[in-house]
């Protein structure tokens, strides 16, 4: 199979998944297309929302369409790291044994992830960047692929923990989840007030996804993209030659390289379960927002004026 026919199959499987997600998830087509963006260009995700809006649903379903194992890690403040990567214990035949923690898995949702310490948080980082886990000098590699999606809960920020930029850069999405509509309530309340479980069909496995998240890198890219996406980050950066009058004035700290990497990913990808086979300067802007959302500071006069880091992305854009 050349890589014309495994991108026509990569539109195709996509479109399943929509319709397979969407027994059980009713809406949110933003964020499942932005979720499945980030699976096939090998990304994380931080996702913020209020209780209750399915993101443990969401992720749970994700994975069953996706035949991938699933934990969900309930992050608290005496949550330890041990907690997440696992630990060595004793046998009964005196032999260190090494008790694998649930991030092994293929999709990880740590739930609430600023609730917890930052040395916990930390944990996290080897395994996202490094696809393994380091317990006693012993190395120890995740399955593949791997996926983390954080939830944040932006009400309540009493005895949280911030993430600290070095972790929140190694999340390609900030992904914001919305309240539904009115109609697309009335649907959710119908569907769980009743005895209908729908069953959620394996479409994928992960051979399948290993095989489109390197069909993603080979997806070629004009230079006139390139130069796009690098431009759009270096306009971010205040007090820099290419950087945008308004970011100066508003913006404390820019976005990162990191930031440019992802911007042409998650185009390609983008550009792929569109149908295409080569992303345009449209794609790139299509996930700009949650590519820029969290790598952006703002500066004491914009948190003052009132303007948003959405607001400064748009203008940029």
């Amino acid at each position: 199979m050349n890589d014309k026919e495994a991108a026509d199959n990569l539109t195709r499987a996509y479109a399943s998944l929509r319709q397979e997600i969407g027994k059980v998830i009713v809406g949110q087509d933003e964020v499942v297309r932005l979720v499945l963006t980030a699976v096939f260009a090998q990304g994380h995700c931080l996702l913020v929302g209020v209780p209750g809006l399915a993101k443990t649903l969401l992720v749970q379903t994700i994975a069953d369409a996706l035949d991938l194992s699933f934990n969900r890690i309930q992050f608290t403040p005496d949550l330890m790291p041990s907690d997440i990567v696992g630990s060595e214990t004793l046998t009964q035949q005196r032999e260190f044994q090494f008790v694998k923690g649930p991030v092994f898995a293929n999709i990880i949702l740590a739930d609430e992830i600023n609730r917890t310490p930052p040395k916990t948080q930390a944990a996290l980082l080897e395994s996202m960047q490094e696809y393994a886990v380091t317990v006693a000098g012993q190395r120890y590699p995740l399955a593949r692929p791997f996926f983390v999606l954080a939830t944040q809960n932006p009400i309540e920020q009493e005895g949280t923990y911030p993430l600290p930029e070095a972790q929140l850069d190694r999340f390609m999405f900030n992904i914001e989840l919305g309240y539904p509509s009115y109609e697309e309530e009335l649907n959710i309340v119908r569907n769980t007030t009743s005895d209908r479980k729908p069953v959620v069909s394996k479409l994928l496995h992960s051979a399948d996804i290993e095989a489109y998240q390197a069909l993603v890198r080979r997806v070629p890219v004009a230079d006139n993209v390139v130069e796009y996406a690098v431009g759009l980050v270096q306009r971010t950066r205040p007090n820099t030659p290419r950087a945008a009058a308004r970011a100066t004035q508003l913006l404390e700290w820019g976005a990162g390289p990191r930031a440019s990497q992802y911007l042409i990913v998650a185009a390609k990808c983008n550009a792929l379960l569109s149908g295409k086979y080569s992303p345009d300067i449209e794609d790139v802007r299509a996930v700009a927002l949650p590519i820029l959302r969290h790598r952006l500071v703002r500066n004491f006069r914009a948190e003052a004026e009132g303007v948003s880091v959405e607001q400064l992305v748009k203008e940029l854009l």
